[in-house]
């Protein structure tokens, strides 16, 4: 009897816990796989963490949009006594309907020696993923922020997806796309940096920008928009969406000029957008200096 018991023991594991496996909604998968992304970069190296975990046309910002692959291999690492360490954590993400693209958001804190006890600098980071052929997640956008202040512990964080249904009907790609830059265009022509963003934001929307924490509400994200000085000019570069068409992002640089129409800073966008009530609004807005 005993035997038999603990057979059927071993047969009631093997069948739960490939289920439990499976069971893993893609946006757990895509906190998952960030998680693992920042346990790389602890445990051997940064440069060769974004290796392994950027998509073959994934764009970081050096300081405007590069390929990121390509400009990782051209600009190895000098040799260092010392072992530099990058370490952040997701503590927010979203998923497309579709299950194929998402982003993720958190804390990230530098130190110039893995040793040290205190970081050297701290700020907050946005990615964009998307699901490869093979069913592995990939990032294809990287930019972050930096300020004075740490943005929170570095925890592992266990999202409760609570919509498991990630099934969703597939919409033309190339016209959810154009309509998504169509949409980032006529954001750039708006009269008004706050009221277009009032304009266009979702009521959730995060906003970051260098030197500050995340803001987080449209009415917070305002408040802070109302203290820029200059005029600003956006001009896109592209962007792309999921499968179902209800997430997106476009990227681009940017320009803000004086009363003398005097460029006074230059830099990179990132807006990630999401379909609510059937309009795109953006969700996730993050720009930085060159």
């Amino acid at each position: 009897m005993k035997r038999d018991m603990k057979s059927i023991l071993i047969l009631v594991i093997c069948l739960v816990v490939p289920a439990l496996a499976q069971s893993q909604t893609p946006l757990q998968e895509m906190v998952k796989t960030e998680q693992a992304f920042s346990k790389m970069a602890e445990e051997k190296n940064t440069r060769d963490a974004f290796l392994a975990f950027i998509a073959d046309d994934g764009l970081l910002f050096r300081p405007g949009a590069v390929n990121g692959k390509k400009w990782l291999l051209e600009h190895p690492v000098p040799p260092s006594d010392k072992k530099p360490l990058l370490a952040w954590q997701p503590s927010f993400a979203g998923m497309a309907a579709s299950g194929d693209m998402g982003f993720t958001t958190g804390p990230w804190e530098f130190k110039n020696d893995i040793k040290d006890e205190k970081p050297a600098g701290y700020g907050h980071f946005v990615t964009v993923w998307k699901k490869q052929p093979d069913g592995s997640w990939k990032f294809v956008v990287d930019l972050g922020i930096s300020h004075s202040q740490s943005g929170g512990p570095q925890k592992l964080w266990q999202p409760t997806d609570v919509n498991q249904k990630t099934a969703a009907k597939t919409v033309d790609q190339a016209s959810a796309r154009n309509a998504l830059l169509d949409r980032d265009r006529k954001y750039a022509e708006e009269q008004g940096l706050v009221k277009a963003f009032l304009s266009y934001a979702s009521p959730d929307v995060r906003l970051y920008r260098p030197d500050n924490l995340p803001f987080i509400g449209r009415e917070a994200s305002a408040n802070a928009l109302t203290k820029a000085k200059g005029q600003f000019k956006w001009q896109l570069i592209s962007g792309d969406v999921s499968r179902a068409g209800d997430l997106g992002y476009t990227h681009g640089t940017y320009e803000v000029a004086d009363d003398a129409k005097k460029v006074i800073e230059r830099g990179s966008y990132v807006r990630i957008w999401q379909k609510q009530d059937g309009v795109w609004r953006i969700v996730m807005d993050v720009t930085n200096a060159h």
